[in-house]
């Protein structure tokens, strides 16, 4: 019998070791510098000379690749302008993100007014979502409030009538974005949730002045445009086969494309991508199973429409097939001593544990994975690891002085002009794809897949108690939580009765692989994903079980037809999970020996 300690800390280190050794910075950085003179916008030309670059480097150690290049709803912002009228009226520099109305360069006028962000949601950084609308009427005028242009406020305030809404960034800079919710192409579906009005940035000293003329009764006029259409875009594929269980495979990815130069988003992520797919094509006789590398377009410009496309594409392949998807996002960025910013699936959180303290000597301090990132796949079920990479300690950038951010290793040029050569940090990123190379090797070669889902029961228990806490007697979750508990112990035999074998080609192996793969197709989307199987959640955060989430807003509840949905809502949404638990029961009872 194999002990779940030892199945989650796996390792091979002979292998391991020679494996790390390989990995060298030639290669890698020569690809980092070139990229440093490359606006990989997607679809563009510097892109398609980015990816030569990659394929060059693939063909020169052997490793055999695809490139696709499918037509996908691509956004390019190209220019903005804003301004206040009257007689000490004037103009500021203003950016349109992606996915924005453009007007074409034409201007529209009117009333400014300010919607506060919720303070402690502008504290936390860039991607504040609260906003207070209160007492102001917002029909057919220009709203302007704090943070970048994230999705929450956009609805909130083009639901309040607004013409045009100002962003304002929090500091000097302003930082590239996307403003849709539509995750990757729309369908006939999401089409309906395409933005409606003109959206624009400002920075924070602007941001001030525009407030102050807000409640001077200014007019503003303001313009955008935009390139907004179906263009190709490339999506890059390297396929190493395994040796033993060539079926299964690891899919591990991250963005080509960038705003302006994008060093540390995604220059270097991309840069490792190429040295382990050179590594692992040296190594491949040694490998079990199979390792895909693929590098998607579309990250910022299509919300995550390359790897959207290959997930639709490629979707009944990655059902059967891929055991597991591993974001590379950020590596090797200056001053990124932690990995407390990084993502991972509960099930996967003991062995990213081991893994990373193994190779780096650093405790991770992984957080559930928020809805971006490239995770394309969580309605499918894919056990995933890794968003973003490591990054610099709260103490190290709350005394620079920065913000939060959402990648770049914290750094502040995220998303902006600034985000060059100076990011990127040899010694880092080495340690960063030496990390990476060893997480992936684990999951290619354990015989047993080192995943622990009684982490995830464990985390179903802590969330239905929490909602039931907030439900009280409004709502009963004791179905669930039974169903939770039957799940677990069927799962404490189930690892208890684990085969003690060393081959993952082994009969009694593969029929325990093929449950842990089957528990995160069950799993998984019950816990990230409100959508059918296949189909993609908007681009706005999902929370744990999220069909029953609504349990918050039971006891605040006071009108009897709102209670009433409400009750009907978490009735469903328990249904589904009770089912979703006894079906990942029966597959774990039928496979306990």
């Amino acid at each position: 019998m194999a002990d779940l300690s030892a199945i989650v800390q796996w390792s091979d280190p002979e292998l391991e070791r020679d494996v790390l050794d390989s990995i060298a910075l030639d290669v890698p950085w020569k690809l980092i510098e070139d990229f440093s003179t490359l606006h990989r916008l997607s679809g563009s030309e510097d892109e398609r000379r980015a990816v030569e670059l990659i394929i060059e480097q693939l063909k020169a150690a052997g490793v055999p690749y695809t490139l696709y290049e499918p037509e996908c709803f691509i956004s390019i912002p190209l220019e903005a302008s804003v301004r206040t009228l009257g007689p000490d009226g004037r103009s500021f520099r203003a950016k349109t993100v992606s996915m924005s109305v453009s007007t074409d360069g034409k201007e529209i006028v009117g009333d400014l007014v300010h919607a506060r962000a919720r303070a402690s949601d502008y504290e936390r950084g860039v991607f504040d979502s609260g906003i207070d609308l209160g007492g102001i009427d917002a029909r057919g005028k220009v709203v302007i409030t704090e943070g970048i242009p994230v999705e929450e406020k956009l609805d909130a305030v083009t639901a309040a009538g607004a013409i045009a809404v100002i962003f304002i960034n929090p500091g000097e800079a302003i930082h590239e974005g996307i403003c849709t919710t539509i995750w990757g192409t729309p369908d006939l579906d999401s089409m309906r949730r395409q933005p409606s009005i003109p959206v624009v940035a400002v920075n924070h000293p602007d941001g001030q002045a525009l407030i102050a003329a807000a409640q001077a009764g200014a007019q503003v006029a303001l313009s955008t445009r935009l390139d907004t259409r179906w263009r190709p875009i490339p999506v890059l594929v390297a396929e190493i086969p395994g040796a033993r269980v060539p079926d299964e495979f690891v899919l591990l990815h991250g963005h080509l494309d960038s705003w302006h130069v994008g060093i540390g988003d995604n220059a270097t992520g991309d840069a490792t991508l190429l040295e382990l797919a050179r590594v692992f094509w040296a190594h491949r006789d040694r490998l079990a199973r199979s390792l895909r590398i693929a590098w998607w377009s579309g990250h910022s410009h299509g919300r995550y429409a390359g790897s959207t496309w290959y997930a639709d594409t490629f979707a009944l392949e990655l059902a059967q097939h891929c055991v597991a998807q591993v974001n590379c996002d950020s590596p090797g960025c200056r001053w990124a001593t932690t990995y407390n910013e990084l993502t991972a699936m509960s099930e996967t959180e003991p062995f990213v544990d081991a893994v990373i303290r193994a190779t780096t000597g650093i405790t991770p301090q992984p957080e559930r994975p928020p809805r971006a990132g490239d995770y394309s796949f969580n309605s499918i079920g894919l056990t995933s690891f890794y968003m973003l990479s490591s990054t610099m300690a709260e103490a190290d950038r709350l005394a620079k002085g920065y913000y939060a951010v959402g990648g770049c290793g914290a750094n502040i040029e995220w998303h902006t002009e600034g985000d060059t050569l100076q990011i990127a940090d040899r010694d880092i990123l080495l340690r960063d794809m030496r990390m990476y190379a060893a997480s992936v090797l684990r999951v290619l070669n354990a015989p047993l897949l080192p995943f622990d889902w009684t982490r995830t029961t464990a985390a179903f228990r802590a969330t239905l108690a929490t909602y039931q806490e907030a439900a009280g007697s409004g709502f009963d979750f004791g179905p669930a939580q039974a169903a939770v508990a039957d799940l677990e112990a069927a799962l404490t035999r189930f690892y208890a009765a684990a085969p003690a074998v060393a081959d993952p080609a082994d009969p009694a192996a593969r029929r325990f692989n093929a449950v842990q793969v089957r528990l995160g197709r069950l799993l998984i989307p019950v816990n990230y994903s409100r959508q059918a199987p296949f189909w993609h959640d908007p681009a706005l955060n999902v929370p744990p079980l999220p069909d029953l989430a609504p349990a918050g807003a039971l006891a605040q509840a006071s009108d009897p037809h709102r209670r009433g949905v409400l009750r009907a809502h978490l009735t469903r949404g328990q249904n589904r999970l009770v089912w979703t638990l006894h079906l990942a029961r029966e597959t774990v009872e039928a496979a306990t020996v």
